[in-house]
């Protein structure tokens, strides 16, 4: 009998908890009264994200001591969050995308079944997909990824849906569109390093003449020339994490599943919203595209809906006012 079954506390492992989505899906699984333990190697993560449980400082690469981890917490649920996520960065060192992406998860696994074993919750992505045909993109559709970044979670939802044909771990793999946004209150939000989301990169280009950064083409196949992406806020990702770890320790059955708005929004109609909510203008820079862009990513979210009766419950105006909020909060305005 595991400890959580002792205390009727369910218990959560976050692997890669210190990171953006992460963090903030700890906090809604400790709203839901779930015990969490965060490991994380803190490479992209921050140490002082890790509020909501205990933080075990480790690697995916060290087996060992993912074995370590899960022996000693022994989860009900563990969730994925642990991975390199820059589509630009990928294409052009694809091998580190494979070694920390791919191999990283193999060994997560290994050490899941030789010391749980308990289901998964896996961070995945709507990269998968590639270039889509239509939109909304629904679950589906084609899998034709056009980058490393892509293929490396694609390579990831074969071998979950192997392990459980094989082994019979299931899962769960959220294919999130473009997370964005901060927590409501204010205690954690979006910081990388270098940072290369749209909404943080405009909102310092508003405040800050002395920064600039380029608009990633602008000859697409959309209304307005610029990609289109479906812009989810964070706190509705993490929400969907303990919707679908409710799912698993009620046995449903393996699964993927997007996780979208299901509203698009071009990188110029993300600048005006910024612009409008800021009061200020800012000047644009075209640059060329970005290698392994598609033009148009939208979800098609009903299977959410349907298996975890999940819904988004924040607005774009509402992502982009806790976006600038904690961004006023990290500088100290």
């Amino acid at each position: 009998m595991s400890k959580s079954q002792d205390t009727d506390t369910k218990s959560v492992l976050v692997v890669g908890g210190a990171g953006y989505v992460g963090s903030h899906a700890c906090k809604a699984f400790a709203e839901q009264d779930w015990r969490v333990t965060v490991y994380d190697n803190l490479s992209t993560g921050h140490r002082d994200a890790v509020r909501w449980g205990e933080l075990i400082t480790g690697d995916l690469a060290d087996e060992s001591a993912l074995r370590r981890v899960v022996a000693s917490n022994r989860p009900n649920v563990v969730a994925h969050f642990a991975a390199l996520t820059s589509v630009g960065d990928s294409v052009r060192d694809p091998g580190a995308y494979y070694r920390n992406n791919v191999t990283g998860t193999l060994n997560l696994l290994q050490a899941i079944r030789t010391e749980g074993p308990c289901p998964l919750i896996f961070s995945s992505t709507a990269a998968v997909y590639g270039d889509p045909e239509q939109t909304p993109i629904v679950e589906d559709h084609p899998k034709r990824p056009i980058n490393p970044y892509g293929h490396s979670k694609l390579m990831v939802e074969q071998i979950l849906a192997d392990n459980d044909a094989a082994y019979g771990l299931r899962y769960v793999a959220l294919r999130y569109f473009n997370a964005a946004g901060a927590d409501p209150d204010g205690e954690i939000g979006e910081r990388h390093d270098p940072e290369t989301h749209l909404i943080p990169l405009v909102l310092r280009a508003a405040r800050d003449p002395n920064f600039s950064f380029s608009i990633f083409g602008n000859d697409f196949a959309t209304p307005d020339g610029t990609c289109v992406r479906d812009f989810v806020h964070v706190s509705d990702l993490a929400r969907a994490h303990v919707a679908a770890a409710d799912y698993l320790l009620m046995g449903g059955a393996s699964t993927a599943m997007n996780l979208g708005s299901g509203c698009g929004a071009s990188v110029l109609e993300i600048i005006a919203g910024i612009e409008q909510a800021l009061g200020r203008s800012m000047p644009k820079h075209f640059g060329p595209r970005r290698a392994g862009d598609p033009p148009a990513l939208v979800a098609g979210a009903d299977k959410a809906k349907e298996l975890l009766g999940w819904n988004t419950m924040y607005s774009l105006p509402t992502i982009i006012a806790s976006a600038a909020a904690w961004e006023r909060k990290a500088r100290g305005g």
